[in-house]
């Protein structure tokens, strides 16, 4: 008897198995996937069964909670199933097409709009039986909702309708592109949880049993069909749990592949030069950046690779701290670069640190776009004999003319700002060398577990001048005279001024700052867009010939040459230009003491993390500093209460973790690089307990399998490399 009970079970068992060892195949394979529909799927980044299945709704359209429209309250986020009345495309502007979409049931009439969404009125007609899922307002006597989303249930003349919203009580909308609707991404899904979905669990069971987690098998039943929206949440976290912890788990394969043969260097960490830096320092260190140096120096004097991050809000010093990375460096021996992103910033470095590092007796140079060529070459020579020990510069010193004899302590400053291959460009440099991250951009704690969750982490909370400080006043476009009578009362005392602006001219299109131009500012929705946002150099025009005729107006712009870019700078503060038209290259690291006023010009349109370190630049020295945030976003709208937290905050670290809640993680940052890794499925805000115990699991098992050789470990590696493999066995070094 028990033989037979054996042998029924290995046939399930197989085709598991089989179903498991699938998910690395393309999604042709699978019912409906083929031809167009394949070739859709490939460009939504589908390229796999795995892809697929973990491709979870964006939303779900609950018809168990549906509302009639006499029940539905104002203020209320609900779906309602009712009959389209008329369907009318409206454009009060050439460049704003708005759809209103009348729909009725037999309790009365709500209209819907949608804006620069002309194709919508091609998706419904007279008739047809919708699904209107948002919030309701009431204006212009009728209840409405504004760029709601809605499912054609059945079209018009056709029945079934009300019987799939009766039938399927909680319908999944899956994302969807070009070539695939929504219909066809739902059936496709079923037929992928269907003919793929049953298969076995790659998480050792006793951390699903300790974590609560469902089945993956269950997980993914219940993600994309769920029996209740509780069922679905559950469902979503162990998926999200899936990704954060294959995410830790390849950030730290990535570091054990990087030093794989290398022979990292343990430097000497109490040599002649490190006192000599720390004699020649006119000031005291702070406790916490005390500790910061005590923590870099420690990870430089073990005879493993550091990878650290240093972070800290502008102004408290972390390039002091990094300075004795530096001396460390030359006290062994051996050599050490330092990586700006901007040419301002790296000749920010030489002023500062130049001269300490002379006191030292440590010798150094400086790289930039805009070094002469017989002074590059000369450069050149004497890093690559060893004679320089220290190299401040920007990308300029990834070329392949800049050779270290032994490079063994790398600093990047503002990482973030540069992408994965030019941060491993600069390591590979050197043989394992030390590496040390710098960020001014305040990072939440779930983030910095998440993305950087293979880096030490070290904090300065606190400024060791914290200067006059900054007061922050938002303002509509018709209250700009606050802001230059602002300026104009800074020139009369002989301070100087920035403006900041979103573009650098008129045919910018904003992707550096991670925006559309042709969308209405962040939380703006439903509201008349407002003016083309600013463009530095027709700002310049306009501050250089109407509003401050009697002053110097200087301009500066990421585009501009290093060259031009430096004498911009040098000209400002020498204060030989009153007012310095700018975008946000002022952002990282400058700093002028004698600026006191600043107007940043469409201030909706960039994060909180970025308006925060703007403002940084003001209010640096002994007079306080005053910064006017324009913005077209109407009281009471997100982008508005955004703005509003800068206001009441000066908090970065708070601003921080506010920014997380209202934005995706890569607009937070401000950035997404070509080989950072993506986050799907995870939501850093509602996660954060997941992030915590992902970061936990992921370092125990590390820590106890090193290479997931174990057999209960083996299914983990195979979907830690299928999922991110290429993230570090292509990209390679961080």
């Amino acid at each position: 008897m028990a033989d037979a009970v054996s042998s029924a079970a290995v046939g399930p068992a197989r085709e598991r198995l089989s179903r498991t060892a699938s998910l690395a195949d393309p999604p042709e394979r699978l019912r409906y996937v083929s031809g167009k529909r394949a070739e859709a799927l490939a460009r939504l980044g589908i390229s796999s069964v795995r892809d697929l299945l973990l491709r979870i709704p964006r939303r779900y359209l609950d018809f168990s909670e549906t509302k009639v429209i006499g029940m539905a309250d104002v203020g209320q986020e609900v779906t309602v199933v009712a009959r389209v009345d008329r369907v009318t495309t409206k454009r009060p502007r050439p460049r704003l097409p708005i759809v209103e979409v009348s729909v009725v049931d037999d309790t009365g009439v709500l209209v819907a709009e949608w804006f620069r969404q002309p194709w919508v009125a091609e998706q419904m007609c007279q008739g047809d039986l919708v699904a209107l899922s948002g919030k309701v307002t009431f204006s212009y006597g009728f209840k409405r909702m504004s760029s709601p989303f809605f499912e054609v249930l059945s079209r018009a003349g056709q029945e079934g309708g009300e019987g799939q919203a009766a039938s399927a009580r909680i319908v999944p909308v899956h994302a969807v592109g070009e070539g695939v609707s929504t219909a066809w991404m739902r059936r496709i899904e079923s037929a992928a949880v269907a003919d793929a979905g049953d298969v076995c669990d790659f998480l050792p069971s006793p951390i699903v049993a300790r974590r609560g987690l469902m089945t993956l098998a269950r997980a993914i039943r219940q993600a994309h069909f769920p029996a209740s929206m509780d069922a679905a949440e559950q469902a979503r976290r162990r998926l999200a749990y899936d990704e954060l912890v294959c995410l830790q788990l390849a950030l730290i394969s990535r570091n054990r592949i990087r030093l794989e043969g290398a022979e990292p260097c343990a430097h000497v960490t109490d040599g002649p030069r490190l006192t000599a830096l720390s004699a020649a320092l006119p000031f005291d260190l702070t406790s916490e950046q005390a500790q910061a140096v005590d923590e870099i120096l420690a990870d430089m004097a073990a005879p493993r690779a550091m990878s650290r991050l240093l972070m800290g809000d502008v102004g408290t010093g972390k390039t002091v701290v990094a300075a004795f990375g530096l001396a460390a460096a030359a006290d062994t021996g051996t050599q050490a670069a330092m990586m700006a992103p901007t040419s301002v910033l790296a000749t920010q470095y030489a002023e500062k640190l130049g001269p300490l590092l002379d006191a030292a007796g440590i010798a150094w140079r400086l790289v930039t776009g805009a070094t002469a060529a017989e002074e590059r070459r000369d450069t050149a020579a004497r890093v690559a004999s060893g004679e320089v020990s220290v190299v401040f510069g920007t990308t300029a010193i990834l070329s392949s003319d800049i050779s270290f004899r032994r490079l063994t302590f790398v600093v990047v400053d503002e990482q973030h700002r540069f992408g994965v291959g030019q941060r491993g460009a600069l390591r590979g440099k050197g043989i394992a060398p030390d590496m040390l991250s710098m960020t001014a951009t305040p990072i939440p704690r779930t983030l910095a577990l998440s993305v950087y969750g293979d880096l030490s982490v070290s904090r300065i909370a606190h400024r060791p001048r914290p200067g006059a400080g900054v007061t922050t006043h938002v303002i509509p476009p018709e209250s700009l005279d606050l802001a230059y009578g602002a300026i104009r009362d800074a020139h009369a005392r002989g301070q100087l001024a920035y403006v900041v602006c979103p573009m650098i001219d008129e045919a910018d299109d904003g992707e550096d700052l991670g925006w559309d131009r042709t969308q209405a500012p962040e939380g703006d929705e439903g509201k008349a867009p407002a003016a083309r946002p600013h463009a530095a150099t027709s700002v310049f025009r306009e501050l250089s010939e109407r509003v401050f005729p009697e002053m110097r107006v200087g301009l500066l712009t990421g585009r501009m040459g290093a060259a031009e870019k430096d004498e911009a700078m040098a000209r400002f503060k020498a204060g030989e230009t009153d007012v310095l038209v700018s975008t946000t290259v002022i952002e990282v690291g400058v700093d002028v003491p004698q600026a006191t006023a600043m107007l940043v010009l469409d201030a909706d349109r960039f994060g909180l993390a970025t308006l925060h370190q703007v403002r940084g630049r003001v209010g640096r020295g002994d007079v306080a500093g005053v910064a006017y945030l324009e913005t077209s976003a109407k009281r009471g709208t997100p982008a508005r209460k955004r703005l509003a937290a800068l206001e009441r905050t000066s908090d970065g670290q708070e601003l921080a973790e506010l920014d997380l809640g209202l934005r995706h993680e890569g607009q937070v940052l401000g950035y997404r690089q070509h080989g950072s890794p993506e986050l799907r499925v995870v939501d850093l805000e509602a996660d954060a307990d997941l992030v915590e115990a992902a970061h936990e699991d992921a370092r125990r098992i590390a820590d106890e399998d090193p290479e997931l050789a174990r057999d209960d470990h083996r299914p983990l590696a195979i979907e830690v490399r299928d999922r991110f493999g290429a993230y570090y066995e292509e990209v390679g070094q961080p």
